[in-house]
């Protein structure tokens, strides 16, 4: 598990081979020093950077850049090596830059092993007019390596840290560095705008999809910002998701931008020299993206006011993606920041109690009671301080979301967001979807959009179980089947709404017919491909058929015959609801809905399953596969999800119409006719 570290905080290293990966706002230079018992640094020969960027066990980036990877080996640093430093600095090079930390986001440090597994974290938080910074040390004691979390700055910049440091040359090193980065700065790749001004925040390049796309349980592990699918990439109810968010070994860059940071950036250069080409290779065409909105003003002394819109992307619904994206990643690293000082505050305050209840001193007189409430007066100073500083980021975050939430378009808006009163049906597939909303209780006025990425890479599961909702009541079985399906229907109608016309079908299955009243906005708008399926041979005709599908065009595309396909096939996005799940389905029907839900994704047919685990347990192990491969969704609020920095179990709510809204039928009416129109 990930330890997220404040500052001075130390943490055990498992290995020796390591990788610290570097995020910021802004261009940096990465450095590191080797330091003695006493931390000294004995001369140039003990400072990689980038004119001089390897050394015994360590390599840095040869330039400046918003995103670093430092490669580390603890075996092979020399014997005389007790500390190894881990250094930022702002160019000096860059005159358009910035030249103070206090103007940029915090960076953030993560130690990782070889496979990307976060071992430890520290955001650089409290950084004002510096500009270099002691961001990490290793250091060994008695035999083993540690890591501490230091982000102690340096107003004079790297030539000061370099002589705090012991260094007698540091003028002429901290030279040398700026020269090297000067020399390297038409290669370096320009970092995605700053998030804030006060840069108590930072900000990594979104994962696509979870991110808010797929999320995770509670109790289990979470995948590496979430590939295309990912709430942002982390595991499903009941077992890992596809890539796509927050599980997956690391951050994927943002949609159809360049890598910042990643050295092989540098292949577009042309061989003989000259300008280098950073155009995405997929966009060779396309124009350059316009830049963010520019913030307005702030007061002196006052972080900057937000926009919406201010990440990076190459339209405003991608810079909006990745903006939704970010405020996940903070309020994530903000409340887990604000857990970690206050459990450090908890623990030293046990501790402390400890001593003076085994000193025998503490027992003469008020000893005894002074030491204690000592004790309890650091605790409650320490936990004052976490306090107001969750309460500064979540001031920030508040502000982003109010004006991030009207901004959005309708794919990634609640449903009672007025952009669907001026609902037009697209002409385009949208990047993203809106599932529902993610808070955490240190944030609870906090929604952060739950986006997935489009196509869908995995099957929905709605839950209908019986279930205790976070208010304490209970719903009864019957109230959370018509509830699981009116989200189904609510989920199925969004994803008819926000693909252009003709591209997005929906079949449903509902065994009993039991499921009249939540389907009526599909069925009377006309929206679905056919009524939906009762009994026994209509469950097992519509499954025929997309199994079909499937099939065909599997071995289409195996053997690259597309244009083969069969005359009338539908080669539309399909989706297949299931209503009140397995009533109704043998082991045939069951084993082809495995294998839609397995097969399906990659060939555009997707599943979403109304239905209660726990009546299903009479199929054994049979059920198993097919809900481990599904995102367990729910129909009231829930705290099930989790992300993939430091497993926070987050409180998901899902997007419903609000009660008496009209906007689902008006919407529909709308899908229904573009496509009659695009029919004939």
């Amino acid at each position: 598990m990930t330890a997220e570290l404040v500052r001075g905080q130390n943490h055990p290293l498992p290995q020796a081979r390591l990788e610290i990966r570097v995020s910021a706002g802004t261009p940096l230079v990465a450095a590191a020093t080797l330091g003695d018992e006493n931390g000294t640094v004995h001369g140039a020969e003990w400072v990689a950077h980038p004119g001089a960027p390897a050394l015994p066990g360590l390599e840095v980036s040869r330039q400046a850049a918003a995103e670093h990877r430092l490669a580390v080996d603890l075996d092979a640093v020399p014997d005389a090596v007790h500390r190894v430093s881990v250094l930022l600095a702002l160019s000096a090079a860059d005159a358009s830059g910035p030249f103070r930390f206090g103007a940029v986001a915090a960076p953030f440090v993560a130690v990782t092993g070889l496979d990307g597994a976060e071992i430890a974290s520290y955001t650089l938080t409290g950084l004002e007019a510096e500009s270099a910074v002691v961001a990490l040390e290793l250091y060994r004691r008695q035999g083993a390596w540690k890591v501490r979390a230091v982000g102690q700055g340096y107003a004079g910049g790297l030539a000061e840290l370099l002589a705090d440091q012991g260094m007698a040359q540091a003028q002429q090193i901290a030279g040398v560095v700026q020269e090297a980065v000067a020399g390297g700065l038409a290669r370096s790749v320009p970092a995605p705008p700053p998030r804030t001004a006060d840069g108590d925040r930072s900000r990594q390049p979104a994962a696509p999809a979870l991110g808010p796309d797929h999320g995770a349980t509670a109790s289990q592990g979470a995948p590496g910002p979430v590939p295309a699918s990912s709430p942002y990439g982390p595991q499903g109810a009941d077992g890992p998701q596809a890539p796509g968010v927050p599980g997956q070994p690391g951050p994927a860059p943002y949609p159809g931008g360049p890598v910042v940071g990643d050295p092989t950036a540098e292949q577009s250069a042309p061989a003989g020299g000259g300008p280098i080409d950073y155009s995405h290779p997929n966009r060779r065409h396309a124009a350059a993206p316009p830049p963010p909105p520019a913030a307005p003003p702030a007061a002196p002394g006052q972080p900057a006011r937000p926009v919406a819109g201010d990440a990076t992307g190459w339209s405003m619904d991608e810079r909006l993606y990745n903006q939704v994206w970010g405020m996940f990643e903070d309020l994530a690293r903000t409340a887990a920041a604000y857990r970690s000082a206050v459990d450090f505050a908890d623990s030293r305050m046990e501790k402390e109690l400890d001593q003076a209840l085994s000193d025998p001193r503490s027992r003469i007189g008020g000893q005894g009671d002074a030491a204690r409430e000592a004790a309890r007066a650091r605790h409650g100073a320490l936990v004052a301080q976490a306090q107001e500083a969750l309460d500064r980021d979540l001031a920030q975050l508040a502000a982003e979301a109010e004006v991030v939430e009207p901004a959005l378009p309708a794919a990634y808006a609640r449903w009672d967001n007025p952009v669907w009163h001026a609902y037009r049906v697209p002409m385009e597939i949208p990047m993203a979807l809106r599932l529902g909303d993610l808070r955490l209780p240190e944030a609870d006025g906090i929604r952060i959009p739950m986006l997935v990425r489009l196509p869908l890479e995995r099957g929905l599961w709605i839950d209908s179980g019986r279930s205790r909702s976070l208010d304490g009541s209970f719903a009864d079985s019957h109230e959370m089947r018509r509830l699981g399906l009116e989200t189904a229907v609510a989920h199925a109608a969004r994803l008819l709404a926000v693909h252009p016309a003709g591209e997005f079908t929906v079949h449903v299955i509902d065994p009993a017919g039991a499921g009249a009243q939540p389907l009526a906005p599909l069925v009377h708008t006309g929206v679905l491909a056919a009524p939906p399926a009762q009994g026994a041979a209509g469950v097992a005709d519509v499954l025929a058929r997309l199994t079909q599908r499937v099939d065909l065009v599997q071995m289409a595309l195996r053997g690259g015959a597309a244009d083969a396909l069969p005359p009338g096939l539908d080669t539309s996005q399909q989706l297949l609801i299931v209503n009140d799940f397995p009533h109704g389905f043998d082991d045939r029907a069951v084993n082809q809905l495995r294998y839609l839900a397995d097969e399906g994704p990659a060939v555009g047919v997707h599943l979403m399953l109304v239905a209660d685990r726990e009546e299903s347990a009479g199929y054994g192990p049979l059920l198993d596969p097919l809900w481990l491969s599904l995102l367990r969704l729910t129909p009231v609020a829930d705290d099930h999800l989790a992300d993939p920095w430091v497993g926070h179990a987050w409180t998901y709510e899902p997007s419903l119409v609000p009660p008496g809204s009209q906007v689902l039928p008006q919407v529909l009416s709308a899908v229904a006719a573009a496509r009659r129109s695009w029919n004939r």
